[in-house]
This record gives C-alpha cells, sequence and structure tokens, in this order.
C-alpha cells in the first residue's frame, strides 16, 4: 500500500461524539473518522450520497483509508458556554402557548459546556491503494484542484479552522500514537473510545473502538475507516 503523512495544526480543535446533557465532552485526539473526512475533503473527493431526504448519507463506495493518528504533542484542554436552544415540535396547546409567550423569539435556552482542545498539534498516517491519492492530497494543499470541494477543512467543530497542514515525508520522531486496545493489554491512562466509520442513517451501526495512547508505533495503531475493504487488490 502508498503510505503517507499530514502534519496538522489548529489553535483550537474539539472532537464532540453523540452526546447529550449540559457537558460535552471532546476526545483528546481526532477520532479516525474525523481523520478520514478531513483527507477526503483536501483531495477533492466527494463522499456525500445524493439523496432527496433529510439524511444526507455518506456514499456506500466512498474510497477505504487506513489511518494512523497521533498527537505531536498533548493539547490543554479548556470549556467554554454556549447557549442550546430546544424547540418543541407538534400542535399541541403547550407547545402553541411556548411559542406565542416567546414572540417569535427562541425558547427552552439551557446553558450548556463544551470541552475545546487549545493548540492541537497532530498528525494522520495515510494507508491506500489508490495510487493517486498522495498526489490529489498535495495538489489540494497548493489550491490546484479542478474541483470544488465541500467547504472548508475544520478541526471537528466547524468554528475551529486549521493554521497548518502539511504533506510530509515521515512523521516526527516524537509522536503519541493511538492504538486498538486489545483484549490482554493492561489497562492504560487516557483510553478512550474514537469513533471509525459515521452511519448517518441508523446511529446504532456507527462504529467505534478502544484506544490508548502509546509511544510505541506498533500495527495496532492503523485502523480501517470507515470499514475494511471486502477485498484487497
Amino acid at each position: 500500500m502508498n503510505t503517507f503523512w499530514l502534519r496538522i495544526h489548529a489553535p483550537f480543535a474539539a472532537f464532540h461524539g453523540f452526546q447529550a446533557g449540559v457537558y460535552r465532552g471532546t476526545s483528546p485526539v481526532m477520532p479516525p473518522s474525523a481523520a478520514y473526512g478531513l483527507v477526503l475533503n483536501i483531495a477533492g473527493i466527494e463522499m456525500r450520497a445524493a439523496s432527496n431526504g433529510a439524511i444526507t448519507l455518506i456514499r456506500p463506495d466512498a474510497p477505504r483509508l487506513r489511518l494512523a493518528i497521533g498527537l505531536v504533542k498533548v493539547p490543554e484542554r479548556n470549556s467554554l458556554y454556549q447557549q442550546l436552544h430546544g424547540y418543541r415540535v407538534g400542535t399541541d396547546e403547550k407547545t402553541k402557548t411556548m411559542a406565542a409567550l416567546t414572540k417569535g423569539a427562541k425558547y427552552q435556552i439551557v446553558p450548556v459546556r463544551r470541552e475545546v482542545l487549545v493548540d492541537y498539534e497532530g498528525v494522520i498516517g495515510v494507508q491506500t491503494y489508490d495510487e493517486n491519492l498522495r498526489e490529489q492530497v498535495a495538489r489540494g494543499l497548493r489550491g490546484e484542484l479542478e474541483t470544488e470541494r465541500y467547504g472548508l477543512p475544520f478541526a471537528g467543530d466547524n468554528n475551529y479552522l486549521f493554521d497548518n497542514i502539511e504533506l510530509v515525508d515521515e512523521p516526527p520522531a516524537s509522536v503519541l500514537w493511538y492504538a486498538r486496545f486489545q483484549p490482554n493489554d493492561a489497562p492504560r491512562k487516557g483510553t478512550w473510545r474514537l469513533t471509525v466509520g459515521i452511519d448517518r442513517a441508523d446511529n446504532s451501526k456507527t462504529t467505534s473502538f478502544i484506544y490508548a495512547p502509546t509511544t510505541k508505533f506498533t500495527e495496532d495503531v492503523w485502523s480501517w475507516t470507515p470499514t475494511e475493504p471486502a477485498t484487497v487488490n
């Protein structure tokens, strides 16, 4: 397989999973699912399937990539407050009354605390059977793609943009890698569940695995995203 590396930096980043409640945590590192979307975005590869429904689905024939995720340094973790607004749906009297009392303004305002990573500097390893993907990513970074890309690359939250995304020949010498936790592994500090493949039609089918930080680069740092290909060329 062809292998290449991306070194990324963002002043702020946040990788929130599917959460409810008044405190929204972030994973300490970019999940493989987010790294997958970032690589395809840079390469100008459309991952959205054509759909007339309310949900934007992922193409079933989207490329499969083998990714490794690491941190060049551990980012600082902070939090901020945000107002979330809930809207009742329906035609019952309570819904009508609340909407009338607010005279068209937002109602059911709830303060929520959201975690954010400060000074995020990471690395993404990419393995692929596509011989052209590395050059396509390089052209995307140089702004030479002839196709339009969907939106800007962002660091988990669309309010947080990258300062720098660089294609490098090899990862830095010192990286904190996140490796798939194996059944016989001893518990390690910093273990986290990271999403690998998102199923937008049925969230129960979204795949995630337990990862643990390690300074050793082993086979366990690689994960097929969003799923392992059925056949290997």
